[in-house]
């Protein structure tokens, strides 16, 4: 069994939060960060976990990471109808971040740059990879980590859910330890705050949620923050 800590902030700019989460029961848990114009980002966002909610439990479990990935493209399809259907609703879009613990076994799906982090042994670790554009050039080694936080294009997404008919959903699936920690979040907690910082908080907070909500707002709450905390 594991605890569970889950929370999403509007932050200090934004009128609206744009993000959502779920935590499908059995330790099932989602983070989206939606783009688009006027409530657009708000609808995709919402799309992509109700769609994920609804076709999970109609599977039966282990929901592999096959299984997690065939939802997010459900939702794709969904999000690309609604955006056809109402003009107000055109080129929105959402990141997508799904983990599953079944049985000794971690299987997640990802799109975008919403993030999944493991902690073990008080060594934090980015697993998911962000679809960006500086991500990319990161991977190139045009530009260093450091100069992606501060680059100005550090929101170009190269890949999102309900964009394009064909997306490409990063999957794979990996042991679970005990006192592993788990960290789902969108960028609105990443960009604010350092993987030091992050790993501190989980290595020694009561609240871990509440206390990275809190440290994104004290330097600045740019955008919404949402993030997920399973201590297995």
């Amino acid at each position: 069994m594991s605890k569970v800590y889950h929370a999403t902030h509007v932050g200090k700019v934004r009128n609206n939060n744009e993000d959502a989460l779920i935590y499908i029961e059995p330790e099932t848990f989602v983070v989206a960060d939606g783009m688009g114009g006027a409530a657009a980002g708000e609808i995709a966002s919402r799309m992509l976990v109700e769609t994920v909610e609804d076709f999970l439990p109609s599977v039966p479990r282990p929901w592999h990471e096959d299984i997690l990935q065939k939802s997010i493209l459900k939702a794709n399809a969904a999000i690309l109808r609604t955006a056809r259907s109402n003009e107000n609703y055109r080129g929105m879009g959402t990141t997508a971040t799904i983990l599953h613990l079944y049985d000794g076994r971690a299987y997640y799906a990802h799109v975008g740059d919403s993030r999944l982090y493991r902690l073990r042994n008080n060594q934090l670790e980015q697993i998911t990879e962000d679809h960006s554009y500086v991500e990319e050039l990161v991977r190139r080694g045009t530009l260093t980590p450091e100069e992606a936080r501060v680059h100005p294009l550090k929101n170009l997404l190269t890949q999102a859910v309900g964009v394009i008919e064909e997306i490409s959903v990063d999957t794979a699936s990996f042991s679970v330890a005990d006192g592993d920690i788990y960290l789902l979040c969108t960028d609105g907690l990443t960009n604010m705050i350092s993987d030091k910082t992050i790993a501190e908080i989980l290595s020694n907070s009561s609240s871990p949620v509440e206390e990275l909500i809190d440290a994104a707002l004290d330097n600045g709450g740019h955008d919404n923050i949402s993030a997920i905390v399973i201590v297995v």
